[in-house]
């Protein structure tokens, strides 16, 4: 019987995308959801409900040769203020899942992490994935601590991870949710011609990574075995602009103003992520192949059809 890939969170954004190019590949994939099924294909097996202690992932491990550990409940924004969400939600179940993975020392481990919300403030110089990291939210602080505890799994169990570190992700599919995503909350105020609020000044410089890429970098991870121990990849397109640069972009892709309002900054947000992917591209020979206006407009051409 083929193993198939386990996809923690296939129901969310890039848990929907990966799983679609999964079973398109001919690829079984189990996806676990909280709420709704994930992509429905023939090669996928949607498992709905809450995995938070060990014992749950037991007969989901057995049929898998990989993990790709996508879920998440939080960003640096809905998790401002309560630390104990951050634990008892995203930390309490990557620990769950380290606890059962060491009596399936066959499976490997994709894990999502964060580049935009662990690396320190970068003035405008790329971070490597030895750069310094200063989470200033708890939201990066338990995706930093679930890195450390990944490391611990492989070092005490011969464990095999590959952990990511993308930028802000963006594209087609992602839906607007309050403190999910800059680029759906604003698209979504330009179809209603709406006011976005805006923390700060616009002057923020971040980093976006168009799906279709991150996802591509996903299957080249899969498709070949992992080395022993934790290798760290950022995932990126090189380019940070700040965010009025950003609405700028999407103005033109849209041919349509997006009405803003400035407030005052937030503490959780760094004034600069710029990013490298050097190693990934070393290593398995990607590179970030979407421009931001090709991305945009591809995303505003989605946003439209769901909205209309």
């Amino acid at each position: 019987m083929t193993k198939a890939v386990l996809i923690l969170g296939g129901g969310g954004f890039v848990g929907r995308s990966l799983t679609r190019t999964l079973a398109l590949k001919g690829k079984p994939v189990i996806t676990v959801n909280r709420s709704t099924p994930g992509f429905k294909h023939p090669l996928v097996e949607s498992v709905v409900g809450e995995f938070r202690e060990p014992e749950a992932f037991t007969s989901l491990l057995t049929r898998s040769h990989t993990v790709v550990h996508l879920a998440s409940t939080s960003t640096p924004g809905t998790s401002a203020a309560q630390p104990l969400q951050e634990v008892n939600t995203n930390l309490y179940v990557t620990a769950s899942l380290l606890q059962a993975l060491q009596n399936h020392p066959g499976v490997e481990l994709l894990y999502m992490s964060s580049g935009g919300s662990l690396y320190a403030d970068a003035s405008g110089l790329a971070s490597d994935e030895s750069a310094r990291v200063h989470p200033r939210s708890y939201h990066g602080a338990a995706k930093l601590a679930s890195e450390h505890l990944i490391s611990a799994w492989c070092d005490q169990f011969d464990g095999k991870a590959t952990i990511l570190r993308p930028s802000n992700i963006y594209g087609p599919g992602q839906p607007e949710r309050p403190g999910f995503g800059v680029i759906p909350a604003a698209f979504g105020k330009i179809l209603r011609n709406e006011t976005l609020h805006v923390w700060g000044d616009g002057s923020v410089r971040r980093d976006y990574v168009y799906i279709d890429d991150l996802v591509r970098l996903c299957t080249m991870i899969l498709d070949t075995s992992m080395p022993k121990g934790t290798g760290i990849f950022n995932v990126c397109s090189g380019t940070s602009i700040s965010l009025n640069e950003l609405f700028d972009v999407m103005e033109a892709a849209t041919g349509k103003p997006l009405h803003r309002s400035y407030d005052a900054r937030r503490a959780v947000d760094a004034s600069c992520i710029a990013m490298d992917a050097a190693h990934a591209a070393k290593v398995y020979g990607w590179h970030h192949q979407t421009s931001l206006k090709e991305g945009l407009t591809q995303t505003w051409e989605w946003i439209s059809r769901a909205m209309s």
